[in-house]
């Protein structure tokens, strides 16, 4: 009778020693805080991200736009201007998913719509999102543009 309780308590520890084994892997993640906007802060690395731009500082600019952003996710230009770095530097799915984020705040800016179409299109090869950015573009502009006109009706025909 001696060894039962020796027994059920090795057995106890056994199965506390797996279940806490299965928990080490499993990371605890603490909510994130809402990030404070700035548009004034917000405006002035953006003011710093262009100069670096235009002097060929391309990683400065990236940087300083990306805390512009952060600061303020509703300016499109910016959130644009930072898009088209990142897709220079061939980091297409960053960029679009900062034209994305972009037209969750600015949803009416034609600009982010058809940056993403065309990063969609051509390099992530997307063609679904392609076709619904071209298309919403083509709405907000109320333009007849023919080559975009051309490219929905290329896309629609290869997704058919």
């Amino acid at each position: 009778m001696a060894c039962k309780p020796l027994l059920r308590t090795g057995l106890l520890w056994a199965l506390l020693l797996v279940f806490l084994a299965g928990c080490a892997g499993q990371e605890v993640r603490q909510p994130e805080a809402p990030v404070q906007t700035d548009p004034e802060l917000a405006a002035n690395y953006e003011k710093e991200g262009r100069a670096a731009f235009e002097e060929g500082r391309k990683g400065a600019a990236v940087k300083a736009w990306r805390k512009a952003v952060e600061l303020d996710p509703t300016n499109a230009v910016t959130v644009n201007n930072l898009a088209l770095v990142l897709k220079d530097q061939y980091r297409f799915a960053e960029a679009a998913k900062l034209l994305e984020t972009g037209i969750s705040h600015s949803p009416e800016v034609a600009e982010l719509h058809f940056n993403l179409a065309v990063i969609a299109e051509l390099y992530l090869l997307d063609l679904e999102i392609a076709l619904e950015h071209y298309h919403r573009y083509r709405e907000l502009t109320e333009e007849d543009d023919q080559q975009v006109a051309g490219w929905i009706a290329d896309l629609e025909r290869r997704l058919e």
